[in-house]
């Protein structure tokens, strides 16, 4: 018999479409663990830059406190405060401490309804 007019089968090559649709499959979710985790960084990156620039506006109202030349009234105010175009609203609480010579000042630095950084100093006579 001729086996040349026969065609000669060979190992199957190429992958079957169950292995095609694993392998992406495996894809999609390494892209998906990637694109969390830049997500995560993007939002700590922002939180760190949100403290930073917090740290800067409390820092400033107690360094006023500081330098005034009156010991600071008891009571509450608030102030906005601009850094790097991101606006921060300060809370400034003044309390009496058991020595009348000096007061606790907290600072609380707020972005929209959210807290975000919160200082204390304590002043006393000039």
């Amino acid at each position: 018999m001729n086996t040349a007019s026969q065609p000669q089968r060979h190992g199957a090559r190429g992958f079957t479409l169950v292995e095609v649709l694993v392998a992406l499959g495996i894809v999609a979710i390494a892209l998906l663990a990637g694109l969390q985790a830049t997500a995560a960084l993007t939002r700590h990156a922002q939180r760190q830059s949100d403290v930073l620039l917090a740290q800067t506006c409390a820092e400033n109202e107690l360094v006023k406190v500081r330098l005034a030349k009156q010991m600071p009234d008891v009571g509450d105010s608030s102030i906005a405060c601009e850094q790097a175009g991101e606006v921060f609203t300060v809370a400034l609480a003044v309390r009496a401490t058991p020595n009348p010579s000096f007061r606790r000042v907290d600072a609380q630095v707020l972005k929209g309804a959210d807290s975000v950084l919160r200082l204390s100093t304590v002043v006393g006579r000039y």
